[in-house]
């Protein structure tokens, strides 16, 4: 007879020995995700015992996690801000960094803005997010992979924002009307260099799709295209916010010393280190 307490205490020490990371709350997840219990209920039934067909249930989860699939990809959902998205290889896992991204647009913003584009979607996380706390916003939200936007439109759909979120296949700004403009443009693009790419966990570079993680350029490639061309996309007065790598900023803010910005900030991430740029237009 094998009890809950069993199964979690034996996953997780596989789990640790396949060099996974907090193995034990891992464990915890998988195991609640099998049987269709929250953590807490798992503490109070630690003693109950488990049928072979819950067992069943149990262990593909636990191998599939043991050969480094992320854990987000298995249990098949994340929560971002606020809302609850669908997560799977088709696009990169929503980080906290891109969260804390969402926050930082809501403290600089003096205003709503009308009309929002979110360049290079991938699950709708940020287009989802901005639609959901501006209310009045028109988003568009495109991305160079149809896979990628058909796990954004099936978000879009799950969180009943659908109807004020347009995905679009798009190089960056290549699908998007010259004469179109927006309040506010923001991207998380590929910024990681080959060497960072390679250096990753298995979880990110063996499951997570490449294209969405690695750039030329020493990881500067797409963000330049971005920084270069937003000016002409962006309304008087519009800002545009970019998550980056930690290692980009020199380089970023001598490319927008141009008359085309009138307000080029740094701005560091939860842990200190340089991960975000706010560019604003003349007004």
């Amino acid at each position: 007879m094998i009890t809950l307490l069993d199964v979690i205490q034996k996953s997780s020490d596989f789990l640790g020995g396949k060099g996974v990371e907090g193995a034990r709350l891992n464990a915890e997840h998988l195991v609640g995700h099998a049987l269709g219990l929250k953590r807490m209920q798992l503490y109070l039934q630690f003693e109950r015992v488990l049928t072979e067909p819950e067992l069943e249930k149990i262990r593909p989860l636990v191998r599939r996690r043991s050969q480094r699939e992320p854990l987000q990809y298995i249990l098949g959902e994340i929560e971002f801000s606020g809302l609850k998205l669908k997560v799977d290889r088709r696009a990169l896992i929503p980080r906290p960094e891109t969260e804390y991204l969402v926050e930082l647009i809501g403290v600089r913003l003096e205003s709503s803005p009308s009309r929002i584009l979110d360049l290079g979607t991938g699950s709708g996380a940020l287009a989802l997010a901005l639609a959901s706390r501006y209310a009045g916003a028109a988003v568009t939200a495109v991305d160079a992979s149809p896979d990628a936007l058909a796990l954004a439109a099936e978000n879009a759909t799950a969180t009943g924002l659908a109807p004020r979120v347009k995905l679009l296949e798009s190089d960056w700004f290549q699908a998007i009307a010259p004469t179109e403009r927006f309040e506010l443009i923001v991207s998380n693009p590929p910024y990681l260099t080959a060497e960072e790419t390679a250096g990753t966990a298995p979880e990110v570079r063996e499951f997570e799709p490449r294209g969405a993680l690695l750039a030329a350029d020493e990881g500067l490639a797409d963000l330049k295209r971005i920084l270069v061309a937003a000016p002409g996309w962006l309304a008087a007065g519009g800002a545009l916010a970019l998550e980056t790598g930690i290692a980009q900023h020199a380089a970023l803010q001598r490319l927008a010393a141009s008359p085309d910005w009138a307000v080029v900030e740094s701005i560091k991430d939860l842990t200190g280190r340089d991960r975000y740029l706010w560019l604003r237009r003349p007004a």
